[in-house]
């Protein structure tokens, strides 16, 4: 089976899917579509008038006779309205559908959207946004195309052709209506044999498209990353090679397209060239009047014209579903950590979280935790440290259900954290993380974000004790600075100061601190240790730390150690020891 044929037979059930996809969203104003279809339907008989109107008029003013002035005056403005009447209807039709058409794309579009936030960490840590946007991109442009051209092109022309090759059979010669039809059969066939056979090459260009897109976005977001090492050059060429097999896919796109339309072309050309033969020997013959072959002519180009835009609508029709099967393609990812079937909202009444031997890996065969059994007492200040990759910040993941664990069990005052909603767990925890990602928008939106109804003075509250807001206050424009994407207008420090703000803000039950003053210089540190202890205060607080001296306060303090607690007590306690604890706090104090 060769390549081109692999790549298009699979596509019909998955076009005829997406088109039934769309169908809800038409039905939901089956009022507007009704009237659409009815003002379509008045314009095309309009538009099929014209012709027989026009046959009189030629007729009239050949005969000569005394009436001619008067005649012709009717039918001329007859012919006027049957113009009018075709555009006017054809334009109204637009105005009461548009409602229809631009619902339906704001709902997929926020379907896929809430689809993809929907989705597990383990999905977002391998997409590629700069792919995904462009392909919602694209498919919401071909759910407009879509529905306007399929249903107000496709389906009125092919009624329109069928209602002039009966016009021609009924009153001329039956050669007439063969011909129409026999050129019409092969457009229609050439169209979807060469259509089918060119979308391979769409498909293509979509997925290089996409690729290409990803690149780029990605290489700007490191801008940094791209000027510490010179690589502009290097990051120029990746990119290139990618536009240039977008080049090669585009070039035979749009050849298999130029072939297409020469095709279309000349079968169109044959069959006008055979109707006129018929007609003008039917004229002189005197079996038709002039006025019949200006009617024939007139039927021709009527008919043509619309043929010739439905291969274009055809096209552009396959181009759409490719378009949207990337789209859609997208809401059939499955969501790996779902609710369970009658999930409750978490209560929380004293806020104790324990860990009851958990086991977890990313990938079965690479485990990280094992047998992780501990608990944090109501109010209490747990902290975990250890040495990068034993598996700290996993457990901040899987508390907050980014995953779920491969064994034992996460409770929440004795609820387990996969039999409520996950809504209701995480609005109980707040987060201070380690890496402070912020939206590309003011400071006041991102601090606000933690609760997006609070009012100005709670969101300056939170800031003070963030000890962020007399910095904010110094800049030019205050709580409206824009932060700029991914918050690279600010320093590590400042970001982490949001952070807080905004855990200070959400005002939980259950804290967790992941390495919350990694960015932060000693003095800076101190004023928010002081500030985490407030809101600390009679709150369950897991602290993930690697600074020792950040958490000589805590009431307990685990070790980790390749997935595994290896040491667990107080500070004073694990120093006596003379065990890892010890060693770690030796090595810091060294440094220091």
């Amino acid at each position: 089976m060769s390549p081109a044929h692999d790549d298009t037979t699979p596509a019909r059930p998955g076009d005829w899917r997406t088109i039934a996809t769309l169908l809800p969203y038409l039905w939901e104003f089956k009022g507007r579509v009704i009237i659409a279809l009815l003002c379509l339907g008045i314009a095309k008989v309009a538009t099929v008038w014209v012709p027989l109107v026009l046959k009189d008029i030629v007729d009239a003013l050949d005969r000569s006779q005394v009436s001619v002035i008067a005649l012709p005056l009717g039918l001329l403005l007859a012919y006027g309205l049957l113009r009018l009447a075709s555009s006017a209807f054809g334009e109204l039709r637009d105005v009461v559908f548009a409602k229809v058409t631009q619902r339906a794309i704001r709902r997929v579009a926020l379907k896929v959207f809430r689809h993809l936030h929907a989705l597990s960490l383990r999905f977002h840590l391998e997409r590629q946004t700069g792919g995904i946007s462009r392909d919602i991109e694209r498919g919401t442009r071909g759910i407009s195309f879509l529905l306007s051209f399929m249903l107000f092109n496709i389906l009125p022309t092919l009624a329109e052709i069928a209602l002039v090759a009966l016009i021609l059979l009924l009153n001329y010669d039956a050669r007439f209506a063969l011909v129409t039809v026999g050129t019409i059969v092969v457009y229609i066939a050439y169209t979807l044999v060469v259509t089918e056979w060119r979308m391979k090459y769409r498909r293509q260009m979509n997925e290089l498209d996409s690729r290409a897109n990803t690149r780029a976005i990605d290489s700007l977001l490191n801008y940094e990353t791209v000027k510490y090492f010179g690589n502009e050059d290097f990051e120029a060429r990746r990119y290139d090679a990618n536009l240039a097999r977008w080049e090669r896919a585009a070039i035979k796109n749009q050849t298999s397209l130029s072939l297409l339309n020469l095709g279309q072309g000349s079968i169109i050309a044959v069959g006008m060239t055979l109707l006129l033969i018929l007609a003008a020997q039917q004229v002189v013959e005197q079996k038709m009047t002039i006025g019949d072959l200006v009617l024939v002519n007139a039927y021709l180009l009527q008919l043509y014209m619309p043929l010739g835009f439905l291969g274009f609508v055809y096209r552009e029709i396959k181009h759409s579903l490719a378009d949207m099967e990337k789209m859609f393609s997208l809401l059939d990812k499955h969501a790996e950590i779902a609710d369970a079937p009658g999930a409750r909202p978490l209560q929380v009444s004293q806020g104790r979280v324990r860990f009851e031997r958990v086991d977890f890996g990313y990938h079965p065969e690479r485990p990280i935790l094992h047998q992780v059994d501990f608990e944090i007492p109501p109010g209490q200040k747990v902290a975990v440290v250890g040495h990068s990759g034993a598996g700290k910040s996993t457990l901040a993941r899987l508390l907050f259900r980014f995953y779920d664990v491969d064994g034992g069990r996460i409770l929440i005052d004795d609820q387990d954290i996969r039999q409520v909603q996950q809504r209701s767990l995480r609005a109980a925890i707040g987060i201070v993380p380690q890496d402070t990602v912020l939206f590309n928008d003011t400071l006041y939106y991102n601090i606000s974000y933690a609760k997006p109804e609070a009012d100005p003075e709670e969101v300056y509250r939170a800031a003070r004790l963030a000890h962020i807001h007399d910095f904010i206050l110094s800049l030019p424009e205050g709580y409206q600075t824009e932060v700029g994407e991914r918050g690279l207008k600010l320093s590590g420090g400042e970001k982490q100061r949001v952070a807080i703000a905004r855990a200070i803000l959400k005002d939980p039950r259950i804290l967790i601190f992941d390495e919350a003053t990694s960015a932060l210089d000693s003095h800076a540190e101190q004023a928010i240790l002081q500030a985490l202890a407030e809101i600390a205060h009679r709150r369950t607080t897991l602290v993930i730390a690697h600074r020792l001296s950040t958490i000589v306060d805590a009431d307990r303090i685990l070790v980790m150690a390749h997935g595994r607690i290896i040491e667990a007590g107080g500070h004073a306690e694990l120093l006596a020891r003379g065990g890892a604890y010890a060693r770690m706090w030796a090595l810091q104090q060294q440094e220091k």
